[in-house]
């Protein structure tokens, strides 16, 4: 698995929701009211100053994991992956952390993940 075409890709934002218009926008296209107050309420909770932006992209993963948020219309699991790799996070290391956060979450959530995962990056023609 090559991470050659993730650094260039990397963007590394000051903050992971406030600083990336694309997202906003994609949420913002969900529903304008929906999409206004989940860019302020995650913006500001990215904007907490002690853990740094790619822990917290890959806790948003973990998160997906354990709450099957992983497939299906309107599923957020994309658009958290997007958010990692753009502050730094390589595939491997998201990788790394489904099969770390199944020995928590189980492991049919993280085989579900992974399979997610793999699918996005099929699509993405990243494999």
């Amino acid at each position: 698995m090559s991470t050659e075409g993730i650094a260039r890709t990397e963007t590394k934002y000051k903050n992971a929701v406030l600083d990336d218009q694309a997202l906003i926008a994609g949420l913002k296209s969900i529903n304008p009211v929906w999409g206004d107050l989940t860019v302020r309420v995650a913006g500001e909770a990215f904007a907490m100053p002690l853990i740094d932006q790619k822990t917290k992209t890959l806790i948003t993963i973990v998160i997906d994991q354990m709450a099957l948020n992983v497939t299906g219309d309107g599923n957020p699991f994309g658009a958290h992956v997007d958010m990692a790799l753009k502050q730094g996070a390589s595939y491997e290391e998201i990788e790394e952390l489904i099969v770390f956060a199944s020995v928590y979450t189980g492991f049919n959530k993280g085989a579900t993940t992974m399979g997610a995962l793999n699918k996005l990056r099929h699509e993405r023609g990243d494999i």
